[in-house]
């Protein structure tokens, strides 16, 4: 099982699920199970994939695409969201393009430390990221205040705020539902655009 609900298979997808699928399709041409798990209300698919290609794949982001799938993994790290921690640790494994060092920020991420592995304006990125993942109901003001002290400028602290924004809600749908990366393809990335 893939999920805790009905998901329709692909072969079996007509009218509406079939436009969302070919709309929701990986480089890879696959569905992800992220995609799938919604098919019983394909219009929701439409509405994530907006969501998801503006906040994670968008070519007007100024953060760098690794650094981008890092915030998305210490979401996930964050929620205990194995699915996507899978999927988009890969993204980073394969943008970063040196095991040594995503090994050394995995490990950081895992460990809740992060500042082992980045400092400056990274790192302050990744502490706004935990609070506002594990501890959202106390955010203030303030919270810009060591942003800005990084060098963060605020459509870089939009862009963070919209990564982790976007990951908590799928992680929330994916752990809600049980969705496995089984038969999935992990990682966004076709090995030949590496």
């Amino acid at each position: 099982m893939t999920a805790w609900i009905k998901m329709i298979e692909d072969n079996d997808a007509t009218g509406d699920v079939k436009e969302m699928y070919d709309m929701a399709r990986s480089p890879h041409g696959t569905v992800d199970n992220v995609m799938r798990c919604q098919s019983l209300r394909p219009h929701t698919i439409a509405g994530h994939m907006a969501i998801y290609k503006s906040v994670l794949h968008n070519p007007d982001n100024k953060l760098p695409f690794w650094f981008l799938e890092v915030v998305a993994s210490y979401t996930s790290t964050l929620n205990q969201c194995k699915y996507s921690l899978t999927h988009h640790f890969m993204n980073a494994r394969r943008l970063i393009n040196d095991k040594k060092k995503s090994d050394a920020i995995y490990a950081a991420l895992q460990d809740h430390a992060p500042e082992r592995e980045f400092d400056g304006k990274q790192l302050a990125l990744l502490n706004y990221t935990k609070k506002l993942t594990a501890n959202v109901a106390n955010m203030v003001e303030s919270d810009m205040e060591p942003l800005r002290a990084a060098g963060c400028d605020d459509g870089e602290i939009l862009e963070v705020n919209q990564v982790v924004a976007y990951f908590n809600y799928s992680n929330r749908v994916l752990n809600g539902l049980g969705v496995t990366t089984k038969g999935d393809v992990i990682g966004y990335y076709n090995e030949d655009e590496d």
